[in-house]
């Protein structure tokens, strides 16, 4: 399954951080957590540069703990300053305004000595699609201010976003690239949502899934299909046919296919993350 998606939209959006760059103090890049080199746009260091720059690891409450936990160190040991949150969680919020003055602390001393008077902290917020963007900052906000939904493409334009005193925020759209040149990094993506369901066979997802959970998470697959060791041993198409069976389907096999993928989405088969880092990091 190759996919190959960059809407005109989005080359557009990429112009336009390019040029609104320049009005902000740091980058907070949202990532999955579930994802945290896939759901990375590549071209994401070429457009920021050297700007200071705050990772998230958004969706931490879905994400396998310890994977996270990995993630985070191998961040850091890359010279970032690396946050897990929920988006929807007010602790998790919090940390990002400290997070960001930590960042940032070089350049706050040197306008303190030449007697700058404090400001709220200008970012911008980038990531790719369906990584939670709005949800952030809906949340920060205490209100609905921004668009929502499971679904990439939902955030259209850039708008200046103020919270407090302490921070105002540029949202921006979610930027995909032209091209995933490793097959694997489409699949996870359109696992988790970022790219839209009208452009994949899900059939195929479906069974990209059963094959990870079987490899990685056994004990959360046959607990949520009540499945035996038997069972998760046949042929992925089998399994699938059987899961099929058991939630009283029969042989629609695309009905199968799409709850699979919703279910793994909403974290119904338990916490987990694709991007393994054992497999990453040598």
């Amino acid at each position: 399954m190759t996919i190959q998606w960059f809407p005109g939209h989005m080359a557009k959006a990429r112009r336009e951080v390019s040029e609104k760059l320049k009005f902000v103090d740091i980058v907070f890049e949202l990532v999955d957590a579930r994802l945290p080199r896939s759901s990375r746009n590549p071209m994401l260091d070429q457009i920021v540069q050297q700007k200071p720059r705050l990772i998230l690891l958004n969706k931490a409450d879905l994400a396998d703990h310890n994977q996270t936990s990995l993630w985070m160190g191998w961040f850091k040991d890359q010279g970032y300053e690396v946050l897990s949150l929920n988006a929807k969680d007010d602790k998790s919020v919090k940390q990002i305004v400290p997070a960001a003055k930590k960042v940032l602390a070089e350049k706050l001393a040197r306008d303190k000595e030449r007697g700058i008077k404090p400001r709220a902290i200008r970012a911008m917020v980038l990531g790719i699609p369906n990584v939670g963007k709005s949800t952030l900052l809906n949340h920060l906000a205490g209100k609905k201010i921004a668009s929502t939904g499971n679904k990439p493409g939902v955030t259209k334009g850039q708008q200046w976003l103020r919270f407090g005193s302490q921070l105002e925020l540029l949202d921006t759209p979610g930027i995909l690239w032209p091209k995933f040149e490793d097959p694997e990094v489409g699949k996870r993506l359109a696992l988790t949502g970022a790219i839209k369901d009208d452009l994949l066979h899900l059939d195929d997802l479906a069974i990209d899934e059963l094959g990870f959970l079987r490899r990685f998470y056994p004990e959360q697959l046959k607990e949520r299909y009540k499945l035996s060791d038997e069972d998760i041993s046949q042929e992925l198409p089998e399994l699938l046919m059987l899961i099929a069976h058991k939630r009283g389907f029969k042989e629609d096999y695309e009905r199968a296919s799409e709850m699979m993928i919703i279910e793994l989405r909403q974290g119904r088969l338990g916490r987990y993350t694709l991007d393994r880092f054992e497999e990453y990091i040598e």
